[in-house]
């Protein structure tokens, strides 16, 4: 692929890259460069290597969940500044 002065423009667009027009004619050496390396790995002969997905083997491990009662209600609302019997009370923080 060739890597001209609008292709650089529009790279720059889609990244929201603000880019100076002496900029230009350096990205698109670099540019070059990447496609050219990219070319080189779509040489390399792939068949039967399994895509990477994680960079090692090992598999998760979960827990099942349990419920569990800790506490009772009560013991939760004892340090609360303001509740029913139930519920904690708090201020009002949605107005319509």
């Amino acid at each position: 692929m060739k890597i001209d002065t609008q292709t650089i423009h529009k790279v720059a667009d889609l990244a929201r890259i603000n880019i100076q027009e002496g900029e230009v004619d350096t990205l698109i050496t670099e540019m070059s460069k990447i496609l050219t390396f990219m070319e080189k790995l779509n040489e390399l002969d792939t068949t039967g290597v399994k895509p990477l997905i994680y960079m090692n083997e090992e598999v998760n491990v979960w827990r099942a969940d349990e419920v569990i009662q800790e506490i009772t209600v009560k013991e939760g609302l004892k340090n609360a500044a303001v509740h029913n019997e139930n519920y904690f009370m708090v201020p009002k923080v949605i107005e319509k």
